[in-house]
This record gives structure tokens, C-alpha cells and sequence, in this order.
């Protein structure tokens, strides 16, 4: 079976050496690229498995690129770990907002972020294998499709986003910590705080309309989705 490909998106040509170095040692292909306008080309594309991304790019930089790719429905999947110099939290949360899978701050371990992209491909496999569809009267979704209904009208939202939504919705009625949704998604080392979680959150509860009242505040625990 083929390796995944991962494109590697920095203007920093040692920081592109380091990274490819490490995922080639890891058998994945690598692809390279040192501007915003490049890496939309490029995963547009060649469609890649997974992006790691800079955020200060020439040009268009990588919120941006976030932005944009998240917004195609041909780019829509690939998932995006953002690696960056940039780690205040406000930073963190800016660019989960968009959509980024996970947040790698540098200087960084080739061997963590590694960790990360495997992990967040083995997700992605797992997710993509559960395909039963959960319907809560006029609400449905599909992970098969990655689509989300309300009264039959789809509901865009992100990578991460859905995924938070399907895991409380089959485990509809458990109360789940932040950090538990957390783990669920991208691992026990993720970088991550309450407010993070709480953006999520709040941003699936304003796309929902109505059905945003299913995921319910367990003040002082977490969130749940109602019986």
C-alpha cells in the first residue's frame, strides 16, 4: 500500500529540510512549497493527505491558505496541522477556528510531529470507516458523506467540527470533557484549553439553529448531547 503523501508548506528552506527529512525516514512522500499561493495550487491539485502548514508565509499567508482550503469542497478533508512560531493561545484558537486539524508550535521535535501526522491520518481512516448514519428527527449525519442536514438543508461545517458533533451524537446522553473530546480527536498531547474546546462548541451550536440546543453544558464537567 502506497504512503500517504503530506505537503509541506514553509518559506524557511531548513524548516522544509527538517520536516521532509523526518516524514521520508517515516516512508511517507513529501511534497514542498514556500508561498500561500503555491499550496493552494498544490493541494488543489495533487490533493494531499494531510498539510502541515506555516502561518507566516509571503504572499497569502496560512490562515488564509486555512481559510480557503477549508472552504473548497475539493480540499475541504485534507487535514491541516499547522506549524508555527506563533503560540499564544489566541493563535491556537484562531486557526482550530478555520478548521486546522492541529497546532504544532516551533522550535518543534521531528519526531512529535511526526506522531501528530500519524495519528491524525489513523483518525482519519477510522472516522471515514464509520459510516452509519445518525439521524435525530430532522437532523442527520452522515459520516460516510461528511454531510450534515437540518430539515434537509446541509450544514457546512468543519473537519473538526463534525467530527466533535458524531462522536457526541452516538454517544448521545454521556457527558464528555473537554479534554476527553479532545483526546478523542487528536490525542492526549495535543495542545490545547478550555477555550478551545468552548469555541467548537459554540460555533456547532450557531450552525445548527434549533438542533445547536442538543449539545448541552455540563457546567464544571464538559458537554453532552441530550437523550
Amino acid at each position: 500500500m502506497d504512503k500517504p503523501t503530506i505537503l509541506v508548506v514553509d518559506d524557511e528552506e531548513d524548516i522544509v529540510e527538517l520536516v521532509e527529512l523526518n516524514l521520508t525516514r517515516e516512508g511517507y512522500k513529501a511534497l514542498t512549497c514556500g508561498t500561500g499561493e503555491q499550496a493552494i495550487a498544490v493541494a488543489s491539485s495533487k490533493l494531499p493527505d494531510l498539510i502541515i502548514l506555516d502561518l507566516m508565509l509571503p504572499g497569502i499567508d496560512g490562515l488564509e491558505v486555512c481559510r480557503r482550503l477549508k472552504s473548497q469542497l475539493k480540499t475541504e478533508q485534507i487535514p491541516i496541522i499547522i506549524l508555527s512560531a506563533k503560540g499564544d493561545e489566541s493563535d491556537i484558537v484562531t486557526g482550530l477556528e478555520l478548521g486546522a486539524d492541529d497546532y504544532v508550535t516551533k522550535p518543534f521535535s521531528g519526531k512529535v510531529l511526526v506522531a501528530r501526522v500519524r495519528r491524525i491520518l489513523r483518525r482519519k481512516v477510522e472516522h471515514s470507516e464509520d459510516t452509519t448514519p445518525i439521524k435525530i428527527h430532522e437532523l442527520t449525519i452522515d459520516p460516510a458523506r461528511r454531510e450534515v442536514f437540518v430539515k434537509n438543508k446541509p450544514v457546512e461545517l468543519t473537519f473538526t467540527e463534525f467530527n466533535i458533533l458524531k462522536m457526541l451524537a452516538k454517544r448521545a446522553g454521556l457527558v464528555f470533557t473537554r479534554y476527553q473530546i479532545v483526546d478523542s480527536l487528536h490525542g492526549s498531547d495535543y495542545v490545547v484549553t478550555d477555550r478551545t474546546v468552548d469555541v467548537q462548541i459554540v460555533s456547532l451550536r450557531k450552525k445548527l439553529g434549533q438542533y445547536g440546543e442538543y449539545i448541552e453544558t455540563v457546567r464544571g464537567v464538559g458537554y453532552r448531547f441530550k437523550d
